[in-house]
Parts: C-alpha cells; sequence; structure tokens
C-alpha cells in the first residue's frame, strides 16, 4: 500500500473517531448562528419546544438504526404509526375511562404486530427489505383508511387524559422526552452489553461469516424490524396525543426524516456500522433545522434544499469514513 493510501485511511480513522464531536461542534455552531439572526431561538421555551418535537423522531430513529444496521430499512413506519395511533385514537374515544398507559400498550402492540409481519416476510422468505416494506406500507396506510372510514378522529372527542400523555411531566421532564430517554438508555443496554445486540452487528457486518458462526440471520432480521414496528406502535400513540388528532394520513412520508436522522448520526446505509449517541444528535440536528429555518425566514423550498445539502454532505463522509476503515483493515491483514 502506498504512502498516500495510508495518508487516507488514517484520516478517514480520525474522522471515524471523532465524528460525533464534529457533529456536535457543528449544531453548537449552527445554534450560535441562529441565534445572531433570531434571538428567540436559545429561549427555554422554543428549546423545549424544539426536544419535544424531536422526541417522537428519535425514538423511531432508535429502531430504524437497527434496520439500517442489518442493512435493511424500513419505509413502513409511517404508516404503522398512523395504523396504531388510529385504532388507539378510537379506544379511547369509546372507553374515555381507559388509562392512557393501557392506550399506549395497544398502540405498541399493534405496531409489534405489523412489524412482526414484516419481519417474518424479510427473515422467512428473503424478500428485499425495501420491496417488502413498500408493500406493508400499503397494506398499513389503506387498513388505516378502513378502520376509519376515511374519517378524523378530532381534540374534542379525546379524553383530556389521553391528551394530557404529551403535555404531562415526569419528574418534571415531559413525558414524551422521558419516554425517548428510557428508550435510549434501553438500546444502549441492549446494543453494547448483551449478546443479541453483538449479533445484529455482526449480522449487518457479514451476513455470510455471522450464520457460519452460529448465528441464526433470520431469527436477527425478525427481531429488529419487530422492534421497529412496536417503537412505531409505541410513536403513533404519543403522535395522536401530542397533535391531538388521528387521520389516515398521519406522518405520511415521515420515514424518510426517520432515515435521515439516522444518516446524518453515521449510520451506515451499507450495514454494519451505527451507534447510539450518533443516532441521538442526527435527530437533533434534523430538529433544529425544522425548527430554526422557518425562524430566520428562509424560504420553505430553500428548507428542503438545505436539509437535503446536508444530509448529501453526511452520506458522503460515511462513504469516506467506511473506505478509510476498509483501508485500515486491509493494512493490517498486509501487515
Amino acid at each position: 500500500m502506498t504512502q498516500k493510501d495510508r495518508n487516507s485511511s488514517t484520516w478517514s480513522a480520525k474522522i471515524a473517531r471523532f465524528r460525533e464531536a464534529g457533529l456536535l461542534g457543528f449544531i453548537l455552531v449552527l445554534s450560535v448562528i441562529v441565534q445572531f439572526r433570531n434571538p428567540s431561538f436559545l429561549t427555554i421555551e422554543n428549546i423545549s419546544d424544539m426536544v419535544t418535537n424531536t422526541a417522537i423522531l428519535s425514538i423511531l430513529a432508535v429502531g430504524m438504526m437497527l434496520v439500517i444496521v442489518t442493512r435493511g430499512i424500513d419505509l413502513s413506519i409511517g404508516a404503522t404509526l398512523a395504523l396504531s395511533g388510529m385504532i388507539a385514537a378510537q379506544t379511547v374515544v369509546a372507553n374515555p375511562e381507559l388509562h392512557p398507559v393501557l392506550a399506549i400498550l395497544l398502540g405498541t402492540c399493534i405496531g409489534l404486530i405489523c412489524g412482526m409481519v414484516l419481519g417474518w416476510l424479510v427473515a422467512r422468505f428473503g424478500i428485499l427489505p425495501i420491496i417488502a416494506s413498500l408493500g406493508m406500507m400499503n397494506v398499513f396506510r389503506g387498513l388505516t383508511f378502513m378502520v376509519s372510514d376515511g374519517k378524523w378522529v378530532s381534540a374534542h372527542q379525546m379524553p383530556a387524559s389521553f391528551k394530557a400523555i404529551a403535555t404531562s411531566s415526569l419528574l418534571g421532564i415531559n413525558t414524551l422526552i422521558m419516554i425517548a430517554i428510557i428508550i435510549y438508555v434501553v438500546s444502549y443496554y441492549f446494543i453494547n452489553h448483551t449478546r443479541t445486540g453483538r449479533q445484529i452487528y455482526a449480522v449487518g457486518s457479514n451476513p455470510d461469516s455471522a450464520q457460519i458462526s452460529g448465528i441464526n440471520n433470520g431469527r436477527i432480521l425478525w427481531l429488529v424490524y419487530s422492534i421497529m414496528g412496536g417503537l412505531s406502535g409505541l410513536s403513533g400513540v404519543l403522535w395522536v396525543s401530542k397533535f391531538a388528532s388521528a387521520q389516515g394520513d398521519t406522518a405520511m412520508g415521515y420515514e424518510l426524516s426517520v432515515i435521515a436522522a439516522c444518516v446524518l448520526g453515521g449510520v451506515s446505509i451499507a450495514g454494519g456500522s451505527g451507534k447510539i449517541s450518533g443516532v441521538i444528535l442526527g435527530s437533533i440536528l434534523l430538529g433544529i433545522l425544522n425548527n430554526a429555518l422557518p425562524l430566520i425566514n428562509v424560504s420553505p423550498f430553500w428548507q428542503m434544499g438545505i436539509q437535503g445539502g446536508i444530509i448529501l454532505i453526511a452520506v458522503l463522509i460515511n462513504a469516506v469514513v467506511k473506505r478509510g476503515v476498509d483501508r485500515n483493515h486491509l493494512m493490517r491483514r498486509n501487515v
């Protein structure tokens, strides 16, 4: 290997090592710039609203990270969210005395079933994830319109206890944020300190080697899609509670924002790599962009272009990092 290749791989390794720090630095610089343009950006009220609005995105990003790490993709999460939220909303309207925790469990179970079905198609029949999830997206979205008969569930129909899920607090922290924190802590432990968590990365890094080493690839794939479905169902209840409205087209296209948060956080679309800390920062960055650009009077058309450009840069950085990591591995083998 030439000196040029060694230098290139060294720089790529440094980028990989300090990626999260660089992303955090970019977030801080961006926040300062926006604050100069609009002094209301870093107020306690706006920060609280921004973090609350990002909570659901960050919850979904955890599940999507696991799916992408296994070289998959799930385009059905928006439809799963809508279906779970709609059924939960209709249930609390018919049973106003139902405890909010039971409504959350109902939505989560519905999403879990949706994820299990999708995971079964991918793991059992080997259907490409993008094809399977695209098909199930239409199925789940159609079911949402069927169970709702094309009607909305509005705020005045929902009991106050259900709407309070999104506005209440635990230990002084908004419930949505607290749920997101709990999910991140549990996910961090699951990924880094359990055998199954390590197997997920093994399957994404090299499916053939994982299979030879005794890992049940099908079981791992079924598991990650089930987790994604459960988190989508949970998010459906939180979404409907937050916006006090359940509609057939709820969260349509939201899966692209979730994937973008993962990519911004350094999750490799090629599979095998991704960190919880990166996903958190990616979600925060996307939340800041969604909040800050309107505050500084950026045109909606430019907002989409700016977000797309940042995502493209993140993808290019991921490609450079992956190439550098591969070169480092090759160098070590040749030494």
